[in-house]
């Protein structure tokens, strides 16, 4: 019996979910929608070939039911268990679907052209009015399709695969918050992604309930099908792995005797393994494929050997963020820039911009240095795919000037490292071994030094008058010392007019003088 399986597309779409998913907290712009609307029509094209070969696998056990009932059975009612389950849950989440858009658009609604995609109330209403809310219905639905799925499934790796992709645990994140599952799914979640949540579970209740079918034909004796064609498969868990992840594939012969396994060879070494299964450690980034060949006798004794070749995937572990309110790039500066594409290695990611120049630096880091003021900068990132070159999505940063830094005396704290001192009470030896002063912007956000080229001191003298001592460095002047040594406990002097150069090659005076109070 042929397994079939979701094809490299689908599973990219699927894997493209799941990046999806974590934007969900942010406001998400028009581009990012339009994602999430791609991805439900992949993840909808998913869904209806799964159904499709489920349906075939169901047409085979009615088939094989009418030929032999007395063996058939038992698998054939556990295969209508499976369906009226599947079908059942299936169901809800269409309605919910339904609801959801018809609550954004009216009675007129279209699921395949919502209008108020980007609304925010539709689905909290839906899953979480107080009283009607149905997203406590749809958890409990969830988890008892879950349960019942995986108490029929033998095989330990499948049943964790479906256990997780049904699973309703609360990131932990979301339980500091006192989100339960529904409130960390569908509140505040804009129509087209909660639409696309909905559909992803219809793809994975598909996905279940073709596992289970599978297993069921399995445990007929395939001996009796006729066959006229052998191949080998390799069947990957995932063709994209995350560096340092584990690559998983079940290889087997279509349509084998059960009671007969094949030897697998991967490259010349037999595999040890008495379910087929192959794994590896995947410890670097690329394009890796998984080769070799299988050796069994037939019902003749004659040797037959089938060659299979799997290609897949390593890439680094990414998540992509984007913060609205803080698209900003600064003139002159450079900008640390970080770029990934889910499922793409950064060998075959490229990136350009405009109104500036970019460095590449290791993986998928870059420095962008943006040429003007006011100017914004647009981000182009293109993937190889299939041979070609695919742009992957556009990014806009708007470009300012840097900000004013603040001046400061450096003074040691005692332990080999030095403090900031920005203004108050200090001692006179502190001012005295610091020998001069700095600048940079420290906020928490920028940590950017400034090449200091002058200031004052403003010092008052015994008749109230106001005596500037100037330098042209960064450094004390010995006048500027001599006066300061004088001071007693309680005096009170400015730096000020500190004048300073930037990375961005722009000289400005800054503001804001740093008043000293000697203690």
């Amino acid at each position: 019996m042929i397994r079939k399986k979701l094809s490299p597309r689908q599973k990219m779409i699927n894997l493209m979910y799941v990046v999806l998913m974590a934007m969900l907290a942010l406001n998400v712009s028009s581009d990012v929608l339009e994602g999430f609307k791609l991805v439900d029509e992949g993840l909808n094209r998913t869904k209806v070939n799964s159904a499709t070969q489920n349906e075939a696998i169901y047409k085979e056990l009615e088939a094989a039911m009418k030929q032999n009932p007395e063996k058939t059975r038992q698998w054939y009612k556990k295969a209508q268990q499976v369906r009226q389950m599947s079908d059942s849950l299936y169901s809800f989440a269409e309605n919910l679907k339904w609801e959801i858009v018809r609550e954004a658009d009216g009675d007129d609604a279209d699921l395949n052209d919502i209008e108020g995609r980007d609304n925010l109330e539709a689905a909290t209403h839906v899953m979480l009015a107080p009283g009607i809310g149905k997203g406590g219905k749809l958890k409990k639905a969830i988890e008892s399709y879950r349960e019942g799925i995986t108490a029929m499934i033998n095989d330990e790796a499948q049943k964790k695969i479906i256990k997780s992709n049904l699973s309703t645990d609360v990131p932990k994140k979301a339980k500091l918050l006192g989100k339960n599952w529904q409130e960390y799914m569908f509140e505040n979640t804009p129509v087209v992604a909660a639409v696309t949540l909905l559909t992803k579970l219809q793809t994975d209740v598909r996905h279940a309930e073709g596992e289970m079918l599978h297993q069921l034909v399995a445990n007929i004796d395939v001996k009796d099908v006729r066959v006229n064609e052998i191949q080998a498969l390799v069947i990957p868990t995932s063709q994209t792995v995350v560096r340092g992840g584990k690559f998983s594939a079940q290889i087997i012969m279509a349509a084998v005797d059960t009671t007969q396994r094949p030897e697998i060879y991967v490259g010349n070494t037999l595999l040890k393994s008495e379910n087929g299964r192959y794994e590896t450690i995947c410890g670097s980034t690329g394009d890796f494929s998984l080769r070799g060949y299988l050796v069994m006798k037939n019902g003749n004794g004659e040797t037959i050997r089938r060659e299979f070749s799997q290609p897949y995937t390593v890439v680094e572990p990414s998540a992509t963020v984007s913060a609205t309110m803080m698209n900003v790039l600064y003139a002159g500066y450079q900008n640390p820039i970080s770029v990934s594409v889910p499922g793409v290695p950064n060998n075959k990611i490229s990136l350009s911009m405009t109104n500036g120049h970019l460095t590449k630096k290791d993986g998928g880091n870059y420095v962008a240095v943006p040429s003007k003021v006011g100017e914004d900068v647009t981000f182009t990132v293109t993937a190889q795919n299939e041979g070609r070159q695919q742009e992957m999505g556009k990014f806009t940063f708007h470009v300012r000037k840097l900000p004013d830094p603040t001046g400061f005396i450096d003074v040691p704290d005692g332990k080999g490292s030095t403090n900031r001192f920005k203004g108050g009470r200090i001692s006179k030896q502190a001012i005295v071994s610091a020998g001069g002063i700095g600048a940079a912007i420290d906020d928490g956000l920028l940590n950017i030094s400034f090449r200091v080229i002058g200031f004052q001191i403003r010092f008052m003298d015994n008749m109230g008058n106001v005596v500037p001592e100037v330098s042209n460095s960064a450094s004390f002047t010995a006048n500027q010392l001599a006066r300061i040594r004088s001071l007693t406990r309680g005096k009170l002097f400015n730096i000020s007019e500190i004048r300073v150069v930037g990375p961005d090659g722009i000289e400005r005076t800054l503001k804001t003088p740093v008043e000293v109070l000697i203690n």
